[in-house]
Parts: C-alpha cells; sequence; structure tokens
C-alpha cells in the first residue's frame, strides 16, 4: 500500500511560449519504490490547490487504497488567465482565450518534458488533464488535440458556453466554441471523459427548459461525443452534484469520485 504521507514540492519553470515564469506544486506519495505504474494528473488553476484539500484527499484515498501511485502537478494561474484559457486558435466574442494556444504549447512542449525530469521515476501509466470552470474547457482543449500525450480529461463545472457570438447578437447554439471542436475535428481522439456540473453551478437558462445553463451545454458536450462514436460509461462519465456550486469547496468534494475513477485500484487489498 501506498504511504498516506504526500510530498509537496514547489516549482517554477520559465516559460518561452508564455513569457513568463509558471509557479507549480507538484504532489507525490513519499515511498515510492520505483517498481510502481506511476500516472500523472496536471490540474489548471493550482492555486486552489489548498482550498481544495487536495493534499488530504490524496491522503485519504491512499490510506484506504483506492488509487494508484499518482503524481499531481498543480499548475498556478497567472493574471493573464482569462488569456491563457480557452480554446486554442479561437477566442470568444469579447477576444478571450487569445494565448491558448501558447498555453498548450507551454503544456507540451515545456511542462511534460519537466515533470518528467523533476520526478525520480518514470510516469509510464496514465495521464489526464483536469481543471475546473474555464480551466475546465481548457484542459478539455490541450487533451482534446493532443491525445498522444493523454488519456483522459476531467472537467468540473466546465465553461463550455465559451462562445463565439454574444447572446445580445443573435447567439445559437451553434456559436459555441468547444461544441463546433468536437464537430469539425475529423479523427476520434483516444480519450475517455469524466464531466461534472453542479445542481446550483448557476441561474442561467437561456433557452428557457428549467435546466441552467451549465448543465445543458455539458450534457451537450456528450451528446457531440456519443455522436463521435463514445460510449456510456466506457468513455464518458457524467457527475452531477446535487446542490453543487461553482466554487471550489464543490470541485473538492468531486475530487475524489474522478480520481478513483481515472486513478482507481483494480483490485482492493
Amino acid at each position: 500500500m501506498l504511504s498516506a504521507e504526500i510530498i509537496k514540492t514547489e516549482k517554477t519553470i520559465k516559460s518561452v511560449y508564455l513569457k513568463r515564469e509558471v509557479e507549480l506544486e507538484i504532489f507525490t506519495p513519499d515511498n515510492l519504490l520505483g517498481n510502481e505504474t506511476l500516472n500523472l494528473l496536471l490540474l489548471n488553476d493550482g492555486q486552489d490547490a489548498e482550498m481544495l484539500g487536495l493534499q488530504n484527499t490524496l491522503s485519504t484515498l491512499y490510506n484506504q487504497n483506492r488509487i494508484d501511485a499518482l503524481v499531481v502537478v498543480a499548475i498556478k494561474a497567472s493574471k493573464d488567465r482569462i488569456q491563457e484559457y480557452g480554446v486554442a486558435g479561437v477566442p470568444d466574442f469579447l477576444g478571450r482565450g487569445s494565448k491558448a494556444a501558447a498555453y498548450t504549447d507551454f503544456i507540451i512542449k515545456e511542462l511534460i518534458p519537466f515533470v518528467q525530469a523533476e520526478v525520480q521515476f518514470p510516469i509510464n501509466g496514465k495521464r489526464a488533464f483536469a481543471g475546473f470552470s474555464l480551466g475546465g474547457l481548457t484542459a478539455f482543449d490541450v487533451a482534446w488535440n493532443n491525445d498522444n500525450y493523454f488519456d483522459a480529461v476531467g472537467v468540473f463545472s466546465g465553461s463550455f458556453w465559451w462562445r463565439k457570438k454574444d447572446l445580445k447578437d443573435g447567439y445559437t447554439d451553434a456559436d459555441r466554441i468547444l461544441h463546433q471542436l468536437i464537430i469539425e475535428t475529423e479523427v476520434k481522439p483516444a480519450l475517455k471523459f469524466w464531466l461534472m456540473t453542479g445542481t446550483e453551478d448557476e441561474l442561467a437558462d437561456r433557452n428557457k427548459n428549467f435546466i441552467i445553463d451549465s448543465i445543458d451545454d455539458t450534457i451537450d458536450v456528450i451528446k457531440e461525443l456519443l455522436k463521435k462514436g463514445y460510449k456510456r460509461p466506457d468513455d464518458i462519465t457524467y457527475y452531477e452534484m446535487v446542490g453543487g456550486k461553482h466554487d471550489v469547496p464543490t470541485w473538492g468534494k468531486a475530487m475524489p469520485a474522478f480520481l478513483t475513477w481515472a486513478f482507481g485500484r483494480k483490485l482492493f487489498n
């Protein structure tokens, strides 16, 4: 059994693509022997790791023998978060997400090699990318376009409303950027998806169907994935938290469900 003690290491990486220093927190179990299958989770909005209770959650899951060995890299966002996050190459109607392509380059070309060099043992297991709100949209986009680097994606209260046209300018569902990305992608990326919403994520209901937009937009992502040939529950898990809000405490409560989905032990001792 892996130790419930977690080593947290703070690192900084100078990014050529983002033209700034990126702060990281790396979480690893403290008694790795080197013969384990070692998994990797990249997590956007890593500045919230403490409020998420991430270290305690990992300790509990290891103590209960519920997850395999895992390196978690919490990537702290900067003041340019609204520009670095989004869908690469497709800014929204306000021009936000203009640096999303650079963020993708940072993840693939700088961060992943950096982490592998920092970690004592080879990362030879599953690789997942997860995030919250706009960070979840970004994790989906990066993994979708780089499935040779990732096996799974986790999205907590994803900003799937991200759109090319404002509501007051004749917006339709076809203006949602990520949904169109899925539709227009000719290949079927080799990924599995865990998508979470809270029933109190928001109040907005633009189509007046008595379902909040965050749930509608997430369900519509699932519909497009199903059209691509993905299957439920093998490829897609949808987790709707009753009473869940668009906030860090809610996402912290949902984290064990995601971690056991992505990295759960196949056999319990």
